[in-house]
């Protein structure tokens, strides 16, 4: 059996009846406790206008858990590149890379990570356009490796210059952005706990188009998905549930107010939430230990990576540090 990595995606969700301060302050405590556990990597997410995710910032949260840990890669699961300015990204990857040499990776993506309005907000020139987002992502390799010029000939460089680059990471949920990821030399992250149906096909497809790049000379692909991981299966149902109340939630455009984890335990799906649930199965894998660790081998296999991102969101605290914990027993990490 091949080695795994394994690391993980916080969105730093904000639990009802509790604030956005406590959110943070757990994404904190889960990149240490991630550290101390051997997980490779601890990437957080970008997301707009929704109470229920604090994660809006990853660029600047991601320099207190740089702080806080001392070897895990830390990184940006993702930058929604068209809601910035490819300078300001590239500067702002360099000061983190300036500050922790090695440890730094830039996640990018190019959906809004909110609704389409609150991203015009954050960026007004956005067009939404496919063009716009490979032109950013051409000017970021510019500025990365300090070839940018105007019309006149006038450099431009993005500062701090730093000895070192992030590592670069294209998402991508329905495929179209492998072909993106192979044209610039850089890695793939393929989103099924967005897309539970995605295949080997997209990972297949990267790999057949690979442009090496100085920043890969070979193709590195690794899958991510929703993982929820327990003592009993008893507790792994109850975890199960909550998630696919929260599918509901955000199927219904719902990124306000919750229930409570109590609440939620009661609630009674109706058949169309049932038929919805099934649909959504394929972004998530649930049980014990030994469950989890069988599916996350198994899927490992069946889209040929050696490295897996994880999230995880609970209804408690408790809940999601103990399959944390779990997953890096099963995977003596």
């Amino acid at each position: 059996m091949k080695k795994i990595k394994l690391g993980i995606l916080d969105q730093s969700v904000v639990h009802t009846g509790s604030t956005a301060k406590e959110a943070i302050d757990e994404t904190i405590s889960t990149a240490i406790l991630a550290d101390a556990l051997g997980y490779s990597r601890f990437w957080v997410s970008e997301h707009h206008n929704s109470t229920f995710i604090a994660g809006s910032a990853p660029e600047i949260l991601m320099v207190k858990l740089a702080s806080e840990t001392k070897s895990i890669r830390i990184g940006s699961g993702g930058i929604m590149l068209p809601n910035h300015s490819a300078l300001k990204v590239a500067e702002n990857f360099r000061m983190l890379e300036t500050l922790f040499p090695g440890r730094i990776d830039l996640g990018m993506g190019r959906a809004p990570g909110t609704d389409r309005l609150t991203s015009s907000l954050l960026n007004p020139s956005n067009d939404f356009a496919e063009e716009s987002y490979l032109r950013q992502l051409d000017h970021l390799q510019n500025f990365f490796s300090d070839t940018a010029y105007t019309r006149d000939n006038r450099r431009i460089l993005a500062v701090p210059q730093s000895n070192s680059v992030p590592d670069q990471w294209i998402l991508s949920s329905s495929g179209g952005s492998s072909l993106i990821a192979a044209k610039f030399g850089l890695g793939l992250v393929v989103a099924k706990f967005i897309n539970g149906f995605v295949t080997r096909e997209v990972i297949d497809t990267y790999k057949e188009n690979f442009k090496p790049s100085e920043y890969f000379p070979s193709p590195k692909a690794m899958l991510s998905i929703f993982v929820l991981c327990a003592d009993t299966e008893g507790k792994a149902r109850e975890m199960r549930k909550f998630m696919d109340y929260v599918f509901m939630q955000f199927e219904k455009g719902n990124f306000q107010d919750f229930a409570t984890f109590e609440q939620i335990q009661k609630y009674v799906f109706t058949q169309e939430e049932l038929q919805r649930i099934k649909y959504n199965s394929g972004r998530i894998i649930s049980g014990t230990k030994e469950h989890v660790k069988k599916q996350l081998i198994d899927l490992a296999d069946a889209f040929d990576v050696d490295e897996i991102i994880i999230s995880t969101m609970a209804g408690n605290v408790e809940d999601r540090r103990r399959s944390f914990e779990l997953i890096a027993e099963a995977f003596e990490l």
